[in-house]
């Protein structure tokens, strides 16, 4: 959890300046060797220091691979394509490994296995062009969108897209991207600042009830590989839920809607008897996870159309860093069972409530392209160029 914790703010930096696909096969080889060495490890303290390593590699592989899937994507499919996801698969194909591999070493082997395989399939990713041209290299990113082009099946788009088309569309981008961009510039730029914080809160608000839950699955009952299936398919159903509610609500007002399920439902629970009323207690702490997915999903996608691309990764891994906090938190505050057994289970259900607050404070994104610089944001550009005329950035990714 640790290397987890850490790899979001290291990593995010380094994917700003070196690439997401770059970072992003480096992370799954790291992770690879890591987690397939662990499963030899010798003694203990070799085994937590390759989990350390395999943990750097956490955050951005999952960071990475999202921006990847946004940046190359229209904002009116942008909601579709989040919940495209294997995590909660995962989840329950982890449940029931677990269930039929008791010993650790050859679950760990079954788990990481795999990704070597993913290490070879990485090859066929495309670089973000996005990112590539806001970080001043377009003669690349013009060849990772003709790339794309040839694949889409539009042989005749190279014509189309020169140097001299995407600088005359967007002529002050290029001015703001020859800038150097420094992570110290957050402050003093008021308004991506205050993204970034609201964005951190709400995101360690997301993984206080998540981890509450899931590591505490023995005070809902004694199966914890049926719970860890089924929560998984709860989380798999509600990756869907988004899609029906974000282009009809918007993302603030889905976010604020499945915080306040996560945060009642957790609460309501928590004064129930778990003695004769079981099933209900699971029923509300089943609805309580689905409803946090269903908002981590929201906020996702929220998040990336709110920072700029030339400092998405960067944000993205102080967000993940404060998510992480949360992580280690969730199960420190069952020690304050001492006092009340009530109590860890108020806070589970308060910060999700709390952090409504925080999605008040930021503006609604629907169907607004992407920001691409820290000038973008300071100056609210993205809902200007909405009015003004189509984002060229995107209007040229549908090659």
């Amino acid at each position: 959890m640790i290397g987890s914790l850490l790899g979001g703010l290291i990593f995010g930096h380094l994917s700003d300046r070196f690439g997401r696909k770059t970072i992003f096969r480096w992370c799954l080889f790291q992770m690879a060797i890591g987690d397939t060495c662990a499963a030899f490890a010798p003694t203990f303290l070799v085994y937590c220091s390759l989990r350390f390593l395999a943990g750097l590699s956490v955050v951005p592989i999952l960071a990475n691979s999202s921006y990847l899937i946004i940046e190359w994507t229209r904002p009116q499919s942008q909601a579709l394509l989040a919940m495209l996801t294997s995590y909660s698969t995962g989840q329950m194909l982890l449940g029931g490994l677990a269930f039929f591999f008791r010993s650790w070493i050859t679950l760990q082997l079954i788990l990481s296995i795999p990704l070597l395989v993913c290490c070879v399939l990485s090859r066929m990713l495309v670089e973000s062009a996005r990112w590539l041209v806001f970080s001043n290299q377009l003669e690349k990113g013009l060849e990772e969108l003709r790339r794309v082009a040839h694949i889409n099946g539009k042989k005749n788009a190279g014509e189309t897209l020169s140097i001299e088309f995407v600088k005359s569309n967007l002529p002050e981008e290029f001015e703001d991207a020859k800038a150097k961009i420094s992570i110290f510039q957050l402050f003093h730029a008021p308004r991506l600042c205050m993204r970034s914080c609201c964005l951190s809160f709400i995101r360690m608000a997301h993984s206080i009830p998540f981890y509450g839950l899931i590591f505490n699955l023995q005070h809902l009952g004694s199966n914890i590989f049926l719970f860890q299936i089924l929560f998984g398919l709860v989380t798999f159903l509600s990756r869907f839920v988004p899609f029906l509610v974000l282009n009809y609500l918007g993302r603030k007002q889905s976010q604020i809607l499945f915080m306040f399920l996560t945060g009642l439902s957790i609460l309501v629970s928590t004064f129930l008897s778990p003695e004769t009323q079981q099933t209900l207690r699971m029923v509300l702490a089943t609805l309580g996870i689905g409803a946090d997915t269903s908002g981590f999903t929201a906020y996702s996608i929220h998040s990336m159309e709110l920072i700029p691309t030339v400092v998405r990764s960067t944000i993205g891994g102080i967000t993940e860093l404060f998510g992480r906090v949360g992580a280690v938190m969730a199960p420190l505050f069952m020690t304050l069972a001492v006092y009340s057994p009530h109590l860890p289970w108020i806070l589970y259900g308060a910060f999700p409530i709390l952090s409504v607050l925080a999605v008040l404070c930021l503006p609604e994104t629907r169907n607004r392209p992407l920001p691409n610089t820290i000038q973008d944001v300071e100056n609210d550009k993205t809902g200007s160029r909405k009015v003004k005329k189509e984002d060229i950035s995107m209007k040229i990714t549908q090659f």
